[in-house]
């Protein structure tokens, strides 16, 4: 295994523990799920299956509703609680189908007028052969640009696990909420430690790192508003997990619905355009970096001594094999 190196402004282990506490409950299996969540939520719930082109996908789940009387769409992720339903639900992870099935689902709710509703809870978009077989990485480009043009309001709420492009092909919102417990993340702490560190067990360092927290990513103006959950967390209590989400969404609505659709649309544009923004506090040298000479150039090809090589492959990504003789950067 390779030594896992601490730099300078590392979490600390308190930040470390609670990151991973966090993790551990918003995959906790009685933790509501989108089903759960609908059914407390709305009303005249009607489930739409299919993306009438291959199949339809039981990992994303969708159809309309009433919300406090208002017809509005709802979409989201579906886990299973135990073994047997994970296995039917592919562990909530979607094929390109389900996010067909969504993006058929999107279009009628603007066709009809109807605020949409999602709720994310995935680590991630199915990555197996059969998945990009069928354009998974199309499917989930398509369903994003689709929802950055709809023409209605959307609400976007992180009930789980938010993972990578399989939350973020439903995750576009012009407000998005997360329980307290949520988490979101372009991937999942153990992924982002065997790549890293080539250590799985340092998930909880890369959680933290990662700052996938609900409290983190509405300090980095990722999410708009962080949901109280009750007790323990909101696998302990359902009802009162629902009912507050279900006030979240109605707020976030009376919000975004005052807007025209012009507004609406420049408003969710501006939005994403200001995630990640970074401001520059010293100017850019407009000087560019100098040609290497034909000399180093020639030098560098027949190595000579003197002259810098570029580094080997093995130097940057440490495999702990013995190198590949012919493993210039070229």
């Amino acid at each position: 295994m390779s030594e896992i190196v601490l730099t300078e402004g590392a979490p600390s282990a308190e930040a470390i523990e609670s990151a991973w506490r966090r993790v551990q409950l918003a995959r906790h299996p009685q933790r509501p799920r989108s089903l759960d969540l609908v059914a407390l939520i709305f009303d005249d719930f009607a489930e739409l299956r299919g993306d009438r082109s291959f199949r339809d996908d039981p990992a994303i789940v969708g159809g309309p509703a009433l919300l406090n009387g208002r017809p509005v769409m709802v979409i989201g992720h579906q886990k299973g609680k135990d073994t047997e339903s994970n296995i039917v639900r592919n562990f909530g992870s979607p094929y390109p189908e389900g996010f067909r099935k969504a993006q058929r689902l999107m279009r009628l709710a603007d066709k009809l007028g109807m605020p949409l509703v999602t709720f994310l809870d995935t680590a991630g978009a199915f990555p197996g052969p059969a998945a990009e077989e069928r354009g998974q990485a199309e499917a989930i480009a398509s369903s994003i640009k689709l929802m950055t043009g709809l023409q209605v309001p959307i609400v976007a709420v992180i009930i789980g696990e938010g993972g990578s492009g399989g939350a973020l092909a439903i995750g576009v919102g012009d407000e998005v909420l997360a329980l307290e417990n949520a988490t979101y993340a372009v991937i999942s702490p153990e992924g982002c430690a065997a790549i890293l560190w080539r250590a799985p067990e340092a998930a909880p360092m890369a959680a933290a790192a990662m700052r996938m927290t609900a409290a983190d990513q509405l300090a980095l103006g990722v999410i708009d508003s962080v949901i109280d959950e009750p007790g323990e967390g909101a696998h302990t209590d359902h009802a009162a997990t629902a009912t507050a989400v279900r006030q979240a969404i109605l707020g976030a609505l009376g919000r975004i619905s005052r807007l025209e659709t012009e507004a609406l649309l420049t408003t969710r544009y501006a939005r994403l355009r200001g995630i990640g923004l970074v401001r520059e506090t010293e100017v850019a040298s407009a000087q560019l970096p100098p040609e290497p000479s034909l000399r180093r150039r020639i030098g560098r090809l027949l190595r000579l001594p003197g002259v810098p090589r570029r580094p080997r492959w093995s130097e940057i990504w440490p495999s702990g094999e013995d190198a590949d003789t012919n493993e210039e950067g070229a």
